[in-house]
């Protein structure tokens, strides 16, 4: 006997699920461009005098913006204003080893039993994506921007991933994406000072 096949999603299930994802994504990428932008022309003087902060500056900047667990904290946006005035590799470097260490408070919270979103279907999501790729998940999940680390953390440490497997994947994805921040603050400010010169 053979079963009806299930009825196709209808209203807002199915515009989210055909494409709304993807348009919805590259908004959000747009808007944060422009708001480093604005935030690169606007602030440039100050941004300049943030030079003093140096590397142990942004080291300390990606490590507590990173510890936070689920609050969204700017710390991609000051690796890029530090991009602009200083170094664009040292910064990454800093800030992606900071980002990396920062991380372990999620990490650190799965393995203590205290993961928050246990119960969320992304949270199940994440780590059925966890179980079934591991560190390479680690991996792309810390190289791209998304507020959906945290969760990638708390299920390695709910999974007992090897601390050191954890922290090693996570610090290249981290690194990886702050070489873009940072290299894209210090080609934005170059642009922007162009057009601002008399």
């Amino acid at each position: 006997m053979q079963t009806a096949p299930p009825p196709a999603q209808t209203g807002w299930k199915a515009r989210w699920s055909s494409g709304w994802r993807l348009n919805l994504l590259r908004g959000l990428a747009l808007l944060l461009v422009i708001g480093i932008s604005v935030s690169i022309f606007v602030f440039r003087e100050q941004v300049r005098a943030m030079q003093a902060l140096g590397y142990p500056g942004v080291f300390l900047v990606a490590l507590f913006s990173n510890a936070t667990i689920i609050l969204p904290v700017p710390g991609v946006l000051f690796t890029s204003l530090m991009g602009a005035v200083i170094h664009p590799l040292g910064v990454a470097l800093a800030a992606g080893t900071g980002a990396a260490l920062g991380e372990l408070s999620g990490y650190l919270a799965g393995f203590g039993g205290q993961a928050v979103a246990e119960r969320s279907a992304v949270y199940e999501r994440v780590v059925a994506w966890m179980r079934r790729h591991g560190q390479w998940a680690v991996l792309v999940l810390a190289a791209i921007p998304n507020p959906f680390f945290d969760l990638a953390g708390m299920a390695a440490g709910v999974l007992k991933m090897q601390v050191w497997r954890f922290l090693l994947f996570c610090w290249f994805g981290q690194l990886a994406k702050m070489i873009f921040f940072a290299y894209g603050g210090s080609a934005l400010l170059n642009l922007i000072s162009g057009f601002a010169a008399p």
